[in-house]
């Protein structure tokens, strides 16, 4: 789950690191009250999950209050890389001396939390980095061990920022890995991190991300999570507990468990269709939760076929295919779905398919015969009428 900059500060101030005094707002009236209090001169910055909010004229600095309001006016609702300006953060200005650059990132690979520091921070960190590697200076942290001096040293040391700061600069970077390692987060970054005339660090940004399956050791964070720029299918998704990706393909996927959904999406691919969706209806999978992903991948009018590809182990197919049925008898889709059905009383399910004789639907064997079933079925081949050949109890398994 992706934080927006003040909630990212938000966070900061509760682990001790150090933050510029401001205020969100969400209209114009609120920007201005909020500028008057925190004085001037103060920043307007527009308050979205994306980066390069400064070059598309999403942070103003203003000296009155004429200002403040005509800032916020103009970047509330402002569209930044395509996402919306739905909210403004006023913050005192800062006096900037220098600029750096640092994050805690959760490095996969190595299984290892991986700090991040370099003396080249601001705007366009990316292309420094780019040009001259060694101007981001990198160090793996022990989980068991935690961060202590000797890293913050490392880093600074390497990094070549003056000896005045490296002291406060190796404390801020400790208090970023205890919020780290706190708020389950996968990336905590600050860019800039500034240090000002008086030699103060500050961090004046922040971009958070929190692990969403951790959310519930953390009530306070689960009030951040905003449904603005969301994705209808997605919210729709989480709110019914399923697992969900949407995608831009035609062709509606679910299956249950992960690796088979990934399976899936790849070998629709190969057989030469284009995915809708990543759904993933999770182990033992009951017929409501079934119906609810049939609701979930049909609100996407982009699909033009779905793809039920089940393996029954803690899921029985038989729950799976009465799923299916409430789902036809419920919501009466108009696109055609390619079953298979394979493990926990499979026979069973497709008997109780053969009895529904629901229109439209088609089983297969195979995944790779679903698969290309499904690819010719979402581009309008007029098969026709129901294929039901495989659906008989005794039908082989694929």
């Amino acid at each position: 789950m992706d934080l927006l900059e003040y909630q990212g500060k938000q966070l900061f101030r509760k682990h001790g690191v150090p933050v510029p005094d401001g205020k969100p707002a969400k209209t114009v009236e609120e920007a201005t009250a909020a500028a008057e209090e925190l004085g001037y001169p103060c920043v307007i910055k527009a308050q979205v999950l994306i980066g390069g909010r400064g070059k598309a004229g999403g942070i103003k600095l203003a000296q009155n209050g004429d200002e403040a309001g005509a800032h916020a006016e103009a970047i509330l609702g402002m569209d930044i890389k395509g996402f919306t300006v739905h909210e403004v953060y006023v913050e005192a200005a800062s006096e900037i001396d220098e600029e750096y650059y640092a994050a805690f990132v959760f490095d996969r690979s190595a299984k290892k939390p991986m700090a991040m520091f370099s003396k080249m921070g601001g705007m366009d960190v990316e292309e420094v980095v780019e040009t001259d590697p060694e101007a981001m200076r990198k160090v793996h942290v022990d989980p068991l061990l935690g961060f202590h001096d000797f890293h913050a040293r490392r880093l600074a040391f390497e990094a070549g920022i003056p000896g005045d700061v490296i002291r406060p600069v190796g404390a801020l970077l400790a208090r970023l890995y205890d919020m780290f390692v706190a708020e389950d987060a996968l990336l905590v970054e600050v860019n800039p991190l500034l240090v000002t005339k008086d030699r103060d660090v500050v961090a004046l940004d922040a971009k958070v991300t929190i692990d969403a399956s951790a959310l519930y050791r953390h009530p306070d964070s689960q009030e951040f999570r905003s449904e603005v720029g969301v994705d209808p299918q997605e919210r729709m998704a989480r709110e019914r507990g399923l697992t969900y990706v949407a995608l831009d393909g035609n062709i509606g996927i679910l299956g249950n468990g992960a690796g088979l959904v990934m399976s899936t999406l790849d070998v629709v691919a190969q057989a030469g269709g284009e995915p809708a969706n990543f759904l993933d209806a999770g182990g033992g999978s009951k017929a409501e939760a079934i119906t609810q992903a049939v609701e979930v991948i049909l609100s996407n009018d982009n699909v033009t076929a779905v793809l039920f590809n089940i393996f029954g182990g803690i899921t029985r197919c038989d729950e799976v295919a009465r799923g299916l049925i409430e789902a036809f008898e419920k919501i009466k889709p108009t696109v055609p779905f390619v079953v298979r059905l394979d493990g926990t009383n499979d026979k069973e399910a497709r008997t109780l398919l053969a009895e529904a004789d629901l229109p439209n639907v088609h089983t297969e064997k195979t995944m790779l015969d679903a698969a290309k079933k499904v690819v010719e079925l979402s581009n309008g081949r007029p098969d026709g009428g129901h294929d039901h050949q495989d659906a008989g109890p005794d039908a082989p398994r694929g």
